[in-house]
């Protein structure tokens, strides 16, 4: 009669612990799944004290091309919220979203409020364009040419470089995350709006440290950076890939180097995903020097401070290019 009465107890004590366990801790963040290192860093702030989402896309390979391995396919099978810039951005993962994660609901940061996007520039060499938002907005901000792109408009989705940006990012996330969980609403606004001033602190001290590179040209892997350029004033006149799948020909490689010789182009940005020997035919024989960006984070330890640290390297690696004495 003992026995059974403490196996009862026993069994009534598991019984109450598995329906009044956190829901929150045990499901809803295992079920958060961000894309790319930069929108899981915001998410991760946002989170903080919840719980934490679970990256998609590892190591160093492309959004556009990334392949999904087995693990990729069942986070994404098991997955109730997915947070990504959008399908012209992540454009591998578009379709394995579609076809896995049938459960979940997918939140595009390009579609939140308030966010400055850029038309795609199309020219072949863009100092031109680039001169025009340099004079317009500077490292002061956004003007009229600027524009709140619809989901029609062709636009740069390189968004989160600019980190005015992610404090919109940061925002959206937070009430995508509220209305999927509630209950930690408090939680997650407040965690943006810590979020937002330490964003636009970021934002204060990377202005201040490029002050010194802000009119010297230079040159770019694939057109990833204007978010970054625009918004503090740098000058960028051109870019080596204008299709991150295609490589440029011969005469597009002469071109650039006329470029090099005429605007005294101080530096040619390389980037860890791609090849590095493209940079060295475009600088041969001309005296620029190399450097490398990484505008995913993709050698940065992921998590909420990842975003920091991918922007203060990215500041860094641009000035050291550009004018190493500066750096010093």
């Amino acid at each position: 009669m003992i026995l059974r009465q403490r196996l009862f107890q026993g069994l009534a004590a598991v019984l109450f612990s598995s329906v009044f366990v956190d829901p929150v801790l045990a499901d809803d963040a295992d079920g958060v799944v961000a894309t790319i290192k930069p929108v899981h860093s915001l998410v991760s702030a946002v989170m903080a004290g919840v719980g934490e989402p679970k990256l998609l896309m590892r190591g160093m390979a492309s959004p556009h091309t990334y392949n999904l391995r087995p693990s990729d396919a069942r986070m994404l099978q098991g997955a109730r919220l997915i947070v990504m810039i959008g399908e012209n951005m992540e454009t591998s993962l578009a379709g394995p979203i579609d076809r896995l994660a049938n459960n979940a609901r997918v939140v595009r940061l390009s579609n939140a409020p308030g966010l400055i996007l850029k038309p795609v520039r199309s020219g072949r060499l863009f100092a031109g364009e680039h001169d025009h938002h340099h004079h317009d907005h500077g490292h002061h901000g956004h003007g009229d040419s600027d524009k709140l792109a619809t989901s029609q408009d062709a636009f740069d989705t390189h968004l989160w470089l600019d980190p005015v940006n992610a404090v919109a990012m940061a925002s959206a996330i937070a009430d995508a995350m509220s209305e999927f969980d509630p209950r930690n609403e408090d939680t997650y606004q407040d965690n943006a709006r810590q979020l937002s001033q330490k964003l636009k602190a970021l934002t204060a001290e990377i202005d201040a440290d490029l002050v010194p590179v802000r009119d010297i040209p230079f040159i770019v892997f694939h057109d990833a950076y204007q978010y970054f350029e625009d918004r503090f004033g740098l000058s960028a006149v051109a870019a080596i890939k204008l299709d991150p799948q295609q490589t440029p020909g011969i005469r597009r490689i002469q071109e650039l180097r006329a470029k090099v010789r005429d605007l005294g182009v101080a530096c040619v940005l390389a980037e860890p995903q791609f090849d590095q020997g493209l940079v060295d035919v475009v600088n041969e024989e001309t005296p620029a020097r190399s450097g490398i960006v990484d505008p995913l984070g993709s050698t940065v330890e992921s998590g909420p401070n990842l975003y920091f640290t991918l922007l203060r390297n990215l500041a860094a690696s641009v000035k050291q290019c550009l004018a190493p004495q500066a750096a010093d």
